[in-house]
């Protein structure tokens, strides 16, 4: 991200603010998405916890000092709190959630591509569990987010030399696990790679 951009956001320039949002907002849904998958909370969807991630970036910035933290570091922060704030209420929501009917139909998104997504989205979270928590959170800096080995490092508080080893070592599991299973590892990659190009 452009450094005069973010100098400028954070002195109160409301037309950068305005551009630094539209760069970040893609990068915050994806890591979001990564993160939450399709699971609700009491403060909604992983699209809304985006949203608020992106609120609490602007409040925040004010407070961004550019020395130390990179700004995909500090909105990483940020998005982590938001995401963590999410699994807790989840966590805490003993309600049973019922799907609400549209008050439209909606004809790109019918149910059949509706439950093609729930079944890939079931397939690639049941992949990533076999995964440590550590593993998880670099493949979605790295992949999901498009962060640096360098910024992931900093992002999760390691040497980006650890991050390479970890990612390495996630793709290598994910291979043999898609290697042990060669009809669900096309339908997972079909769905990480259409995801990807939706996103």
């Amino acid at each position: 991200m452009p450094n005069g951009l973010i100098v400028a956001a954070v002195r109160g320039d409301r037309r950068a603010r305005d551009e630094l949002l539209a760069l970040i907002q893609p990068l915050v849904l994806r890591y979001c998405r990564g993160k939450m998958g399709r699971q609700e909370s009491v403060l909604g969807s992983a699209d809304d916890v985006a949203q608020e991630v992106c609120v609490a970036v602007v409040s925040a910035l004010g407070s961004y000092q550019p020395a130390g933290l990179s700004f995909r570091g500090f909105v990483y922060g940020i998005a982590a709190h938001k995401v963590a704030d999410a699994f807790r209420a989840i966590a805490r929501n003993r309600a049973e959630p019922v799907a609400e009917l549209p008050d439209l139909p909606v004809a790109a998104n019918g149910p059949e591509q509706h439950a093609l997504t729930t079944e890939r989205s079931a397939a690639l979270g049941a992949l990533l569990a076999h995964l440590t928590p550590r593993q998880r959170e670099v493949l979605v800096l790295r992949v999901a987010v498009g962060l640096s080995a360098e910024e992931a490092a900093q992002a999760v508080g390691s040497t980006t030399g650890t991050v390479r080893v970890t990612q390495h070592r996630a793709l290598a599991r994910l291979r043999r696990l898609l290697q042990q299973d060669p009809a669900s590892a096309e339908m997972t990659l079909d769905s990480a790679l259409d995801d990807a190009a939706h996103e």
